[in-house]
């Protein structure tokens, strides 16, 4: 039967035929979120674990410490009988003040008056406290380079100096000082190792605070008061000197005061007051004298009749009687001239009396007018004597009041000296008193006590933090794997990132590299390691038959899944060559390429299985007896191809090895080899003879065998190390070989943790259900080629 029918291949456009999974919508993908928590759960407990046995150390060689702690009330009422009454204080005050006390409390003069009084500098305690295992590391390597440096003398007084000032230091490190809420306390805590040597630093430290309290009190009021005292001696100077200077300048300008005013200005005053006075006593006289005047220039006769006096002038007794006398008469005279007639001689006589009577008051008028007018001649003399002396003084006054404009200013100095003097006197002596009042305004509220129980380290929280330390940590790390993670997890992954068909997972058989090659060499009695044997706890033999020992297995599936990509792909071919191709070396290819030829076998059709990686032919080291001739051979013409074939007795699988040991010198050219007109002919003869042609090619990274075959193969099966090959090379190397690109069947995963695989698979993936697909699967084979199909 003629089988040189000429090679097809047929691209198939993957993206057509698997679309990629739409990516989720949401800003976070929950689902994805979740299987990385789950995927690294392990990795993140574990780390958790160490943590918290770091934590476990520290807390077995940490230094228990314990901390004593006091309150101290800052109260401005402590003092209010001493002083006067303070102005109220708004909260920014407050604040200031708190936030002053504070810092003095943390102040280097305080820590080192606390050590002067409690001889801290002698206490190997807070000198040389214990140290962790490193700090005494570290100090031994202080002394050790100590040795070698010889530094200058330092007296005894710098060393005690320099004691002082190290225990002060350290004080001040281990002192806690803070403001308790919104409060006007201040709470103070000090640790130490010794719970003893805690309370008594803390009392110290209280009682060295109120002490400097008072101290500084009594020494602000001490400088006040001596400032004070040479301002109140040269004020009271400068006063003395001021009122001395207004005296002397009153004195001479005779500017003499009594009662507040000056001499010149009461005397004018004075003789206003009196020439008021006289004017009114002018007056009323003239008034008297024009009155009797008036009376008297009437004549007798009339001014008896007119002499109407008041009863307020003056003596007038003698006229009013006189005039009662003459009124009475003529009474008489009228009732005896009615009755008798005018002749009559009583009535003469009458008569007669009543003008003698007349004759006496006209005679007193005329004594009482000369009187008044020596009156009225006397209060205007006076009048007038009294305005020629408050002329005089007038004139002398106004030249008093010139000088009078200085007296005021210099007596405006005198009374501001006087008056500063005074305040400050009153001040000074408030100074005083307060100097002697032994209250500052600070008390304790709550006396330190010895600690009973260590406050650091304490262990619940360190565990605690410790294992949130734990988690962030593998968190963190946990993070920077799955940010680094490019490589193939998924069948998704193949799609996505090549284009191509996933054709399933081969789980990983066996343990890892080291404990293979033992059992290889334990076999086989050499330190030979095949190519891809190193990826099973068992022999090459029975890797390679993995897939007739447990054929209705999850491994045995994936290459019937492979045999069904390529007959699909392949339709039209009646002799298929297939290349089993890889990025990097160690990937398993030659397992794959093995279990897939057995199953072309197996299921009867003619198959052979080249071993064409020349330069690390797994398959061939495998064989035993080891082949004398190969594909090396056949390629040089030493051999014919059908004499180095090798036959599988239970799976009839047809092995042509890599060559013989001879041909070892001939494998650096194994590319000129692969591409050579003697290749392409074994092929032909091949495609004649076989069904199937099953090439195990070099890795297409390190070298150029597999590229040098490609116009060769029908197809490629890729084999990618889940977990291990980084997806980027791939997509690069398929890239960079579109010729291979073309002809790729699928991609294989192999080395899958299958138990593993389920984690990497966001919900709905089909990697989630594979615990579902056991009822399909039945997992057979001894313990040592058993594995696990999650």
């Amino acid at each position: 039967m003629n089988r040189t029918a000429p090679m097809k291949q047929r691209s198939v456009p993957l993206s057509t035929i698997m679309p990629r999974e739409e990516q989720s919508d949401g800003f976070i993908d929950l689902d994805r979120l979740m299987a990385v928590v789950f995927r690294r759960a392990r990795l993140v407990a574990a780390f958790v674990g160490l943590f918290i046995v770091l934590g476990v150390v520290y807390l077995l060689f940490a230094t228990p410490q314990y901390t004593s702690l006091t309150q101290i009330l800052l109260d401005e009422n402590l003092s209010k009988y001493a002083e006067e009454e303070p102005a109220p204080a708004n909260s920014q005050m407050l604040d200031t003040q708190i936030a002053s006390a504070v810092e003095i409390l943390k102040s280097g003069e305080l820590a080192l008056r606390v050590v002067d009084k409690l001889n801290l500098s002698e206490n190997d305690t807070i000198l040389n406290p214990p140290q962790s295992p490193v700090a005494v590391v570290k100090d031994w390597l202080k002394t050790a380079t100590g040795l070698f440096l010889s530094g200058p003398t330092v007296s005894e007084e710098a060393a005690r100096n320099g004691r002082r000032k190290k225990a002060a230091a350290l004080l001040q490190q281990a002192l806690t000082v803070e403001r308790v809420a919104r409060s006007s306390v201040v709470a103070l805590a000090y640790r130490s190792p010794d719970p003893q040597l805690a309370a008594i630093v803390v009392r110290g430290y209280a009682e060295a605070y109120l002490t400097d309290q008072l101290n500084a009190n009594f020494e602000a009021t001490e400088r006040a008061s001596v400032w004070l005292q040479e301002r109140l001696t040269d004020l009271q100077q400068r006063s003395q000197a001021a009122a001395l200077e207004v005296e002397m300048f009153r004195s001479e300008n005779g500017l003499t005061a009594a009662r507040g005013e000056l001499m010149s200005e009461q005397q004018l005053s004075d003789l206003n007051s009196q020439l008021i006075v006289a004017q009114a006593d002018t007056a009323q006289a003239s008034a008297r004298y024009n009155q009797y005047k008036s009376i008297v220039d009437q004549g007798p006769e009339n001014a008896v009749n007119n002499a109407t006096v008041s009863s307020k002038e003056g003596d007038n007794s003698v006229i009013r009687d006189l005039r009662t006398r003459y009124l009475a008469v003529g009474k008489r005279e009228q009732e005896v001239t009615q009755n008798f007639g005018a002749d009559h001689p009583q009535a003469v006589s009458l008569r007669a009396e009543q003008s003698d009577v007349a004759r006496q008051i006209y005679q007193e008028l005329q004594q009482l007018t000369a009187s008044y007018k020596n009156e009225y001649e006397v209060a205007r003399s006076r009048e007038a004597s009294l305005r020629e002396s408050i002329q005089g003084m007038a004139g002398k006054n106004s030249e008093a009041s010139k000088s009078l404009v200085q007296l005021r200013e210099l007596e405006q100095q005198a009374a501001a000296l006087k008056t500063l003097y005074e305040s400050y006197l009153g001040r000074y002596e408030q100074a005083t008193q307060q100097r002697s009042f032994p209250i500052a305004k600070a008390r304790v509220i709550s006396e330190a006590g010895v600690p009973v129980s260590p406050s650091s380290p304490k262990k619940t929280m360190a565990l605690a933090l410790s294992a949130v330390l734990g988690m962030m940590v593998g968190g963190a790390y946990a993070a920077f794997l799955e940010f680094r993670e490019r490589t193939f997890r998924l069948e998704e992954d193949v799609r996505s990132l090549l284009g191509h068909r996933a054709l399933g997972y081969v789980p990983l058989i066996g343990s890892r590299p080291k404990k293979t090659a033992q059992l290889v060499r334990a076999r086989f009695g050499s330190d030979r390691q095949p190519d891809d044997a190193s990826d099973g706890a068992m022999p090459f033999q029975r890797l390679s038959r993995i897939v007739l020992d447990a054929p209705r297995s999850a491994f045995a599936e994936t290459f019937r899944n492979a045999k069904l990509a390529g007959d699909h792909m392949l339709p039209g071919n009646e002799s298929r060559v297939i290349a089993i191709i890889s990025a990097l070396p160690d990937e398993g290819k030659s397992v794959i390429a093995a279990n897939f030829a057995a199953l072309l076998a197996a299921s009867g059709k003619r198959t052979l299985l080249i071993d064409a990686d020349i330069r690390k032919p797994g398959l061939t080291q495998m064989i035993t007896p080891a082949p004398r001739t190969g594909l090396v051979e056949t390629l040089t013409g030493e051999a014919t191809w059908p004499a180095g074939i090798k036959v599988d007795q239970r799976s009839k699988l047809a092995i042509l090895p890599a060559g013989g040991e001879a041909s070892h010198h001939q494998r650096h050219h194994s590319n000129e080899l692969l591409a050579s007109p003697a290749m392409a002919g074994l092929i032909e003869n091949a495609r004649n003879s076989f069904d199937y042609v099953v090439v195990d090619l070099a890795a297409l990274a390190p070298v150029v065998d597999a590229k040098a075959f490609a116009p060769l193969a029908d197809g490629f099966l890729f084999v990618v190390e889940w977990g291990r090959t980084p997806s980027r090379l791939v997509r690069d190397l398929l890239n960079a070989e579109p010729h291979i690109n073309s002809k790729v069947l699928g991609v294989i995963l192999n080395k899958t943790d299958m138990n593993e695989l389920g984690k990497y698979s966001d919900f709905g993936g089909a990697e989630k259900y594979r615990h579902r697909y056991g009822k399909y699967y039945i997992e057979q084979g001894t313990p040592e080629n058993r594995y696990t199909a999650a």
